[in-house]
């Protein structure tokens, strides 16, 4: 079930949240709420795909 929610939650995710790798954002000049939207994107990948 909690790989399921996690899957789930990486497609909305996926839909709603910007990509900044295709926008071409550098991370290291990233604003606070950039650097917080791609952590939470990779937590929810990690756990998708560990799961």
């Amino acid at each position: 079930m909690k790989k399921k929610f996690f899957k789930t939650l990486a497609k909305l995710n996926k839909k709603l949240l910007p990509s900044f790798t295709k926008k071409g954002v550098d991370l290291s000049k990233a604003s606070k709420v950039q650097l917080a939207i791609f952590g939470y994107k990779l937590w929810v990948t990690k756990n998708a795909v560990n799961q």
